[in-house]
C-alpha cells in the first residue's frame, strides 16, 4: 500500500472517529438523565460515578484517535 493511500483513510478513519465522540458528548449532555436511568437498572452506580466513567471514557477514546490516527496522518503530512 502506498502513502498516499494511506493518508485519505486515516483522514476518514480520524473524521469519523470525531463524529462518534460527537455523538456521544451530545447523547451524553442532552440524555444524560435518561442514560443514567438506562445503566442504573443495570448497575449501581451513583450519578457522580456515571459522569466519571463517561467523561473518562470519552477521554480514553479521545486519546486513542489522536494517537492511532491524527499522529500518523500528521507525520504522513510531514514527510511529503
Amino acid at each position: 500500500m502506498l502513502l498516499q493511500d494511506i493518508k485519505p483513510f486515516l483522514l476518514y478513519c480520524t473524521l469519523i472517529n470525531y463524529v462518534i465522540l460527537l455523538i456521544w458528548f451530545a447523547a451524553f449532555s442532552f440524555a444524560h438523565d435518561g442514560l443514567y436511568r438506562l445503566h442504573s437498572r443495570w448497575f449501581k452506580i451513583s450519578p457522580e460515578h456515571f459522569d466519571a466513567l463517561h467523561y473518562g471514557g470519552m477521554a480514553v477514546y479521545k486519546i486513542g484517535v489522536l494517537v492511532l490516527n491524527l499522529a500518523p496522518l500528521i507525520a504522513l503530512h510531514l514527510l511529503q
